[in-house]
């Protein structure tokens, strides 16, 4: 473990030395100190710091959810479903589309759907958090359309599962899905009309018990979520949206910080240790055609949900860019597929599809104003959302003029 956090340590700074996003160099330390490259093997088994992996992006997903005010959520719900239901339509049916093209079977272009269908939110909450975005107006849709995924990759998988396992009935895949809406909607209940109860509950002067009450808050709930069928990412989202909201919810923000960069870092470390880079050539073609695809749809995505929010290039380039990378879910899909067996080829493909997209991800979301220069709309100055939005994320890097977020969320209060 020391020196998995010590590499992936040496590995990011030396890459921000030359303006290198720090997620791509957690990856490859992962692949080059794993079991499937050559020389020092730091760890042999990934299964080994599967449970700090799994830490990690609960505490990312908690931290968004401590960020993304419960007055968005109530302010922007037809917008959100809008512009996360375009998103999905989007790139789901292409994956579908491409699924079938490629001729592995219809169980594996099912799979494929979902692949290049859903976004990664822990790389996506990192990447809005390096590059400084979480005050960007055009946050909100992006978190908005996160929300959406979840909702669908609860009810996705519980469709999917009795698919893959061969299952003739669907009346198991409707119960599961059943269950997981109604764990969701509990969830979303909770958050609306529980905050006050929760705020008394977690209320303390002392930094020790909060750290240990927000902690064993979000962690359980997120293992509730699993029973549930609903992702454990999600159930810690809103116990952060809960926390967000109470009278603690900027001293858990400032003592979850350090949590969040060292266990999310793990995240990204196992995830290179699941990656054998020998399986790659065999699916380079593949890959390359579906990282086409997914970049033209992310592309028509971010202008959809930037004239739904009435945006202009500059957010809707933010969003194609921000939501590009694919990642954790994927790689439960591949897991999936190879314990249901499926075409051989579906594992490395995933892999090498996810890894190209978690590099070329934060890149460009780094880079996305290069992308709104050649986007239609108006530009900055061509109307008061256009140009708000354009100053506010137009630029790729953030925003150096941006009001604090514990200011907007207590301006929003």
């Amino acid at each position: 473990m020391g020196g998995a956090f010590l590499a992936a340590a040496v590995l990011a700074r030396t890459g921000g030395r030359i303006g290198l996003p720090t997620i791509p160099l957690f990856i490859l330390a992962g692949i080059l100190l794993g079991p499937h490259t050559p020389g020092v093997v730091l760890v042999s088994d990934p299964h080994d710091l599967e449970m700090l992996s799994a830490l990690g992006l609960v505490l990312l997903l908690f931290y968004l959810g401590l960020e993304f005010h419960l007055d968005d959520l109530k302010a922007g719900g037809r917008r959100m479903a809008l512009a996360g239901g375009a998103y999905l339509a989007l790139n789901v049916g292409a994956g579908l589309g491409f699924g079938f093209a490629l001729g592995w079977g219809t169980s594996e272009a099912l799979v494929l759907a979902g692949v290049l269908g859903i976004s990664s939110s822990a790389i996506v909450t990192k990447v809005l958090v390096d590059t400084g975005r979480l005050g960007n107006p055009e946050t909100r849709p992006i978190l908005g359309i996160i929300v959406v995924e979840d909702v669908f990759l609860a009810l996705y998988l519980a469709a999917l599962q009795p698919i893959l396992s061969g299952a003739d009935s669907l009346a198991a895949a409707f119960v599961d899905g059943g269950k997981a809406f109604g764990f969701l909607l509990l969830l979303a209940l909770a958050a609306r009309f529980g905050t006050r109860l929760v705020g008394r509950l977690m209320a303390t002067r002392d930094d020790e018990l909060l750290v240990i009450s927000f902690l064993g808050a979000a962690v359980f709930v997120a293992g509730v979520s699993e029973w549930f069928g609903v992702a454990d990412a999600i159930g810690a989202f809103m116990v952060g949206l809960m926390l967000g909201s109470t009278s603690s919810g900027q001293r858990i923000l400032s003592l979850v910080h350090p949590l969040r960069d060292a266990f999310g870092a793990m995240f990204f470390f196992a995830f290179g240790l699941s990656i054998d880079p020998g399986d790659l050539p065999s699916v380079l073609w593949p890959v390359l055609l579906a990282v086409v695809v997914t970049l033209s749809m992310n592309v028509v995505a971010g202008l959809a949900a930037a004239r739904i929010y009435r945006f202009g290039p500059g957010p809707a380039a933010n969003i194609a860019t921000t939501l590009l990378a694919r990642g954790e879910f994927a790689l439960i899909l591949a897991t999936m597929a190879a314990g249901a067996g499926l075409d051989e080829r579906l594992s490395p493909f995933i892999a090498g599809y996810v890894l190209l997209l978690a590099v070329l991800g934060p890149l460009a979301a780094g880079r996305s104003h290069w992308l709104a220069r050649i986007l239609p709309g108006r530009k900055a100055g061509g109307g008061p959302a256009a140009g708000e939005g354009d100053e506010a994320g137009g630029s790729g890097g953030g925003r150096a003029e941006a009001e604090p977020v514990s200011l907007v969320k207590a301006g929003a209060r």
